[in-house]
């Protein structure tokens, strides 16, 4: 039996980042999937900075870069053609320092996370192998395994992970239920490899096409990828919808079969669906095994990916001893506190723009239309996309709320070396102090020291960030949120020793980074 701190279900985007995180953190990993390649037809669409910012620790953001582009912005057109809403992107500098908003061409970049996650020594993978049985006890868990050659074999782990998918065997094994976030509607998706003809006749930037008859979504993809999202109606047959001749002439509208080549056309029932409990013991659920989401915003992949960015530093604390006993089991228990409300709150917001999008009553449409324009005056404003990401509540945050704590943390460029600061500090745990702040006396082994003092930020994001927020310091999780902010050295001081009350146990000896 082979023995192993963790155990990872699933393969796919969230998966294999998983993998990827605890196997860097120096943790004994295992990882299984039923399929033995990439799936090459594209789910995913669309990424946002702050995975792009997981993928520069994974050490793989430059081989990923290359297949992906910048968000065109979105436009919104109501009943009669008249623009309704815009979204777009926040204006440079970019906060995490990567473009904030992306497409992607995902089989490529799952090949490149592949890649690299399988060249770590202390990561073993298993393709071609079905988890057919999951039992705990008190020291870990069994993982009954079916190899690609039919023989079953068991993985010991002190705890298990399952990104097994929407029909997720381990969800359904440990009887956690789903609950309905209320949202069930037929989709056509439909992914079209654009010839020059056709590309002559598309719209320059992403488009909703809010229209009662049939809502629709098409959005620019890579290069000549172009995607359409397109609603089904009542007593429509999904299969049917998907063949080729009727695809087409659902397309009619922009292309002919002479302008690109079908890529793939697949009918879905778009579902808001979130786990009732993350975790079962030592089990975890992660990305589509604990949630689903409507697709408007493209969240779908970037959720399970901040999953298990969430869990796997969390996972790696408990495993080497960093923190333990009550404090330990409340720190794994503040995973699915966090994701949880998270999933919540960002799928309430994709469900209020689905509903600009998808009313299908003609009066209502109007009425829709006619506020929009009212509230903005009759003006269409710009809509930065990321202002819709809510931040985290409850869970491993400091208990003096302030209205940086719990939001993601930007990664400013220092200037002594020109590098994002993550490269440059790691990614731990990191006091941030702006130039000028006055540095605590006492900061606790295991938190870098990131003084901007000494190596100033080239382009002011966290200066920005700081006056926003009210503070002069900010203690950054391993995952990029913020823990806790302080103004003056009391306050900060004041966090540092609620920061140190939480962790009992001695953090593994470290020499303080400073920059």
């Amino acid at each position: 039996m082979k023995q192993v701190d963790v155990a990872i279900v699933g393969f796919g985007p969230s998966g294999v980042v998983a993998a990827g995180l605890l196997g860097q953190a120096g943790l004994q990993v295992y990882a299984c999937d039923r399929q033995v390649g990439v799936y090459e037809i594209p789910r995913a669409i669309s990424l946002d900075h702050e995975i792009m910012r997981v993928f520069q620790q994974l050490g793989v953001i430059d081989a990923i870069q290359p297949y992906t582009e910048a968000f065109t912005p979105s436009e919104f057109y109501g009943v009669d053609g008249q623009m309704i809403r815009r979204m777009t992107m926040v204006a440079p500098p970019f906060p995490q320092g990567y473009t904030p908003s992306l497409v992607f061409s995902q089989p490529p970049v799952e090949r490149a996370l592949r890649e690299r996650v399988q060249r770590l020594p202390n990561v073993r993978v298993e393709l071609g192998a079905e988890a057919t049985g999951v039992q705990q006890d008190a020291q870990g868990a069994t993982l009954q395994v079916r190899g690609a050659d039919g023989v079953q074999h068991a993985v010991r782990a002190k705890y298990v992970i399952a990104c097994d998918g929407g029909s997720s065997f381990v969800r359904m094994q440990l009887d956690l239920p789903l609950e309905d976030l209320d949202f069930d509607e037929p989709w056509l998706v439909v992914d079209v490899l654009v010839n020059e003809r056709g590309l002559a006749k598309l719209p320059k930037v992403s488009v909703q096409y809010c229209e009662p008859e049939r809502p629709c979504t098409l959005v620019i993809g890579p290069k000549n990828h172009r995607r359409w999202e397109i609603s089904l109606k009542p007593g429509e047959d999904p299969k049917q919808a998907a063949t080729p001749e009727q695809t087409w002439k659902l397309l009619s509208r922009w292309l002919t079969p002479d302008d690109g080549e079908l890529w793939r056309q697949a009918s879905y029932r778009f579902h808001a669906l979130v786990a009732a409990r993350w975790r079962e013991g030592r089990v975890f659920l992660a990305g589509d095994a604990a949630h689903m989401q409507p697709p408007f915003l493209g969240q779908g992949m970037c959720q399970g990916i901040r999953d298990v960015a969430n869990l796997s530093w969390k996972l790696a604390a408990v495993l080497k001893g960093e923190v333990q006993g009550a404090a330990a089991e409340s720190l794994l228990d503040s995973y699915g506190t966090e994701r949880k409300a998270h999933v919540r709150e960002l799928t309430s917001r994709i469900k209020g723009v689905g509903a600009v999008i998808c009313v299908r009553d003609e009066a209502q449409a109007r009425a829709r239309d006619a506020k929009l324009l009212a509230d903005c005056g009759g003006v269409v404003k710009d809509t930065p996309r990321q202002d819709i990401l809510p931040r985290l509540e409850g869970g491993c945050l400091a208990p003096r709320d302030t209205t940086g704590r719990g939001t993601l943390f930007p990664q400013p460029r220092l200037a002594a070396s020109g590098a994002l600061m993550d490269h440059a500090v790691g990614g731990g745990w990191r006091l941030v102090l702006a130039a000028g702040a006055d540095a605590p006396a006492d900061v606790p082994q295991g938190i870098a020291v990131v003084a901007l003092q000494r190596t100033p930020e080239t382009e002011g994001v966290v200066a920005r960030w700081m006056q926003k927020h009210g503070c002069d310091a900010a203690l950054v999780r391993p995952d990029h949120y913020v823990y806790g902010t302080g103004l003056g050295r009391v306050d900060t001081q004041e966090l540092l020793a609620e920061w140190r009350q939480r962790w009992p146990a001695p953090a593994p000896q470290r020499e303080t980074a400073t920059a």
